[in-house]
């Protein structure tokens, strides 16, 4: 992987910085996206992987500012060899109650703005017959859960996007795979365990067991680095023919 470019959208911190960082510590040179330039993450990945880092803040909401923006990864880099389309927003509201503005935002960023980073990168990925396109999904790609119909749309719909690309894509050295996560230890899911812990007066480490319990049979978080290791994996010549993929990382939630 030494010397390719990969894209990871919606890189400064979390799940996005953990791709960012396996895929550098593998060899590959890093573009950090995030909706302001994420500079002190890309003076950091340079720093510790001695690899090449360029940080870009773009409004994925928007199609010209993504044009703009590969334009000049284009003319830089020469090519995007590998895509990670992790950027992600949601809202949380009945559906009779959703602002139509946060769907239209959703849409746009969850969805649109794949389709025109994946558009824009496959015509180079194409003159040199390799590429790699891995699209975040979630364990919400085959499931329904209340009060987030922004987030379930978009991530049942980005299935049906990866097995189109994978598709056109099957003789061209290119493949395009989706990974589903299960539960991250996320901020926002951290913080909610420990006000359920507060709240109740139990433990914290018995009240993320209870919580993941209900989900993941395994009853431990999805590790950040493991999702970072099966992009590694998948873009590596072992799985040259995965490809139109829905890949679970859910510890056994999907099948639960």
């Amino acid at each position: 992987m030494k010397g390719k470019w990969a894209l990871v959208t919606g890189a400064t911190a979390g799940l996005g910085l953990a791709v960012a960082e396996g895929l550098a510590g593998a060899g590959a040179n890093i573009v950090l996206h995030d909706l302001v330039a994420p500079k002190q993450a890309a003076d950091d990945l340079r720093t510790r992987f001695d690899v090449k880092v360029i940080a870009a803040g773009v409004d994925l909401s928007q199609r010209h500012a993504i044009e703009a923006m590969m334009a000049d990864l284009l003319d830089r880099c020469g090519v995007v060899d590998i895509l990670i389309n992790n950027a992600v927003v949601r809202h949380f509201a009945a559906v009779e109650q959703f602002p139509p503005d946060r769907w239209e935002q959703a849409l746009a960023v969850n969805l649109s703005a794949p389709f025109h980073l994946i558009r824009l990168a496959l015509p180079a990925m194409k003159q040199r017959g390799w590429g790699r396109i891995i699209n975040m999904g979630s364990i919400y790609s085959t499931r329904a859960v209340e009060d987030r119909i922004d987030y379930v749309t978009t991530k049942t719909a980005i299935l049906g996007m990866t097995r189109a690309v994978a598709i056109e894509t099957a003789r061209s050295g290119i493949t395009c795979n989706t990974l589903c996560p299960g539960t991250l230890p996320t901020p926002a899911i951290l913080n909610k365990i420990a006000t359920m812990a507060a709240e109740s007066g139990r433990p914290v480490e018995d009240v993320t067991g209870a919580y993941l319990g209900e989900r993941q049979p395994t009853q431990r978080f999805i590790a950040m680095d493991a999702v970072a290791a099966m992009i590694v994996f998948l873009c590596g010549a072992a799985a040259n023919d995965i490809t139109g993929a829905s890949l679970p990382i859910d510890g056994g939630w999907s099948v639960a």
